[in-house]
């Protein structure tokens, strides 16, 4: 059994993610960590867990955590991650960020867009970004993974057959995305209120959104060429799932280029990404609760764009569930165990 610890535990990305490994069957969660929720039990703090699990929060203790541990997930916001992954890989244990901290290969960008001094930027450098679907067999061989961000994931699925193969314009591509509240935490926030965001669509961090360098800077990776584009997210007044449209100007190979067979030729082996036919445009719905991440595309002969849509569930795809997918994989296990769920639905 793989001995696992949350530290972080009671946001919503930390409590999805003990959802997940109280039904993973290789998997005993050893220790749960929280400030603010310190000597209760997680299934006291979260009702919906009673009968799945028994385990009381703790104070973080890195040493111990990673005394007890083969692999620790980091729950935490920006910033406070480093110091705590640093000591949890000097014991030789596997660390896997689900915040900013170690997603940046160069620490500076990093500090640019989070206004954070980063503590160590060798590990930074050595931590594998952990997209399954375009980093593999790097994540294979990694101590340290840096969970991809959520709105990251499905604009970074949806364009990366394009820029993979050199179809597009890349200084043509625009990034517009939705997503709803549960990415923003699970601290009170006045404008994550329901009488604040019920009924309305807004975007916000226009032109600034901290996940524009983390796009640009695996496309820019993919392509062999610095990448910039135009992301703009919108909050949509519902909990869960993120809904991600692309656009890019085709050059004369992507013109003449079959795209929706290039699509389904590309992610025929991937068990989480499901391309669906010309003309379907995948909703959030049909992902809700999963790790997959739903696809459609069309060109627009008359402007000659391309538009890619994708779909995923912000806690699952868009964090929990890709940690999960990164720990099997950093284990030598199938991929899918433990996330095998079919979609909540209606």
């Amino acid at each position: 059994m793989i001995k696992a610890s949350v530290i972080g535990a009671t946001g919503y990305a930390g409590v999805e993610l003990i959802k997940l490994l109280v039904l993973h069957p290789h998997v005993e969660l050893v220790c749960l960590t929280s400030q603010s929720y310190a000597g209760q039990k997680i299934q006291d703090v979260y009702p919906h867990l009673r009968g799945f699990i028994d385990l009381e929060l703790q104070i973080q203790d890195a040493d111990k955590i990673g005394e007890l541990s083969d692999v620790v997930f980091l729950a935490l916001p920006h910033g406070h991650a480093v110091s705590t992954a640093e000591k949890i890989c000097a014991l030789g244990k596997k660390v896997i960020d689900l915040g900013a901290d170690l997603r940046f290969r160069d620490a500076k960008v990093y500090e640019d867009w989070y206004h954070v001094k980063h503590e160590n930027p060798l590990l930074s450098r050595e931590a594998v970004y952990g997209l399954p679907e375009i980093n593999r067999e790097r994540i294979r061989k990694a101590h340290a993974v840096g969970n991809p961000g959520c709105y990251p994931t499905s604009a970074l699925l949806a364009l990366y057959p394009l820029v993979k193969n050199k179809l597009i314009d890349l200084n043509t591509i625009i990034i517009d995305s939705k997503s709803g509240v549960s990415g923003a935490g699970r601290s009170a926030v006045v404008t994550s209120l329901y009488g604040e965001c019920a009924e309305s669509l807004k975007a916000y961090n226009v032109g600034k959104h901290r996940h524009t360098p983390e796009i640009e800077q695996e496309l820019s990776e993919i392509s062999g060429n610095r990448v910039y584009v135009s992301f703009t997210p919108h909050l949509i007044p519902m909990i869960r799932g993120i809904l991600t449209t692309v656009y890019a100007s085709l050059n004369e190979k992507g013109k003449e280029t079959d795209l929706s067979t290039l699509y389904h030729d590309h992610y025929q082996d991937e068990y989480f990404i499901r391309v669906h036919a010309k003309g379907v445009w995948p909703q959030t719905k049909w992902v809700t609760g999963t790790n997959f991440c739903d696809i459609g595309l069309d060109v627009d002969l008359r402007t000659n764009r391309v538009i890619v849509t994708a779909v995923i569930d912000n806690l699952v795809k868009g964090a929990a569930g890709q940690a999960v997918q990164n720990m099997n994989i950093l284990f030598n296990l199938p991929e899918k165990t433990g996330l095998e769920q079919v979609p909540l639905y209606p």
